[in-house]
């Protein structure tokens, strides 16, 4: 079970042994019992994933986009760096659409204050494509969103010179022609307390089991994302850090493991 704190659980979850062994010079050497903070651990993946792990595009809560003003059928092909901080991981080719998805979290309808990313007649960026308008919002007889239709600035692709107009936000997104469906196992920590062994208010570690530690979804990838031989990790951008699984991944088939999330969620 990846949740497990086993080398085998760790291993299937996409802890690396660079990561082990960081986390091992971290905590040092002591001859009485002590407790350390998973954080300390999941620091430690983090920080060796952050060099090590390639950017993909992922999509785990999808509502469709349609971009109006491109035609029906548009396709092209967008260049990528795999990883902003070495070039030489290199590039690769991302298609893009005129249908795409999104995360559903990337849109509100009535956003609350601050919010940065995409909301009725609002603009916000599209990461590597350009600028987009939200123009109508579509919903079943339920009132859930299901689709969300906009308008791409096309003085806004990149290399032109709208491309550096400022807007608010910048949100992720996976072309819905060629994106991959993927099984997302989104785990978590196990135990919902730091010391699950903690008996004082009269409860065992069986009260403390994280009821989300394993949520599992079905989104969409992107095709570099999906051709993942196992065990090999990606940063979803923004998003978190994910491993294809050992045994279940397959190009056509793609199965994901998020090791860890981009930051600490846990902390107070």
């Amino acid at each position: 079970d990846p949740r497990m704190p086993t080398l085998q659980g760790l291993r299937r979850r996409g802890y690396t042994p660079a990561a082990m062994r960081l986390f091992a010079e971290r905590v040092g050497i002591s001859k009485q019992n002590s407790l350390i903070d998973f954080s300390v651990l999941e620091g430690a993946l983090r920080e060796d994933l952050d060099s090590a792990a390639a950017r993909r595009m992922a999509v785990i809560d999808p509502v469709k986009l349609v971009l109006t003003n491109l035609d029906e059928g548009h396709e092209e092909q967008l260049t990528f760096s795999n990883h902003p901080k070495d070039e030489s991981f290199g590039s690769r080719q991302v298609p893009f659409a005129r249908e795409l998805w999104i995360d559903r979290e990337d849109f509100a309808e009535v956003p609350p204050k601050g919010w940065k990313r995409l909301v009725p007649g609002g603009e916000v960026r599209l990461r590597g494509a350009g600028i987009i308008r939200c123009d109508e919002v579509i919903k079943d007889a339920d009132g859930t969103i299901t689709e969300l239709r906009g308008w791409l600035d096309p003085e806004s692709r990149p290399g032109m010179e709208g491309a550096n107009r400022k807007v608010k936000g910048t949100i992720h997104w996976v072309s819905a022609v060629h994106a991959v469906p993927a099984e997302i196992r989104l785990y978590d920590r196990l135990f919902s307390v730091p010391n699950p062994d903690d008996e004082s208010e009269g409860k065992t570690y069986r009260d403390y089991l994280n009821p989300e530690s394993r949520r599992t979804v079905t989104g969409y990838v992107e095709p570099a994302a999906a051709s993942a031989t196992p065990e090999q990790s990606f940063q979803f951008e923004r998003t978190g850090y994910f491993v294809a699984d050992r045994r279940d991944h397959t190009e056509t088939k793609p199965v994901f493991n998020r090791s860890v999330t981009l930051r600490d969620t846990w902390s107070a």
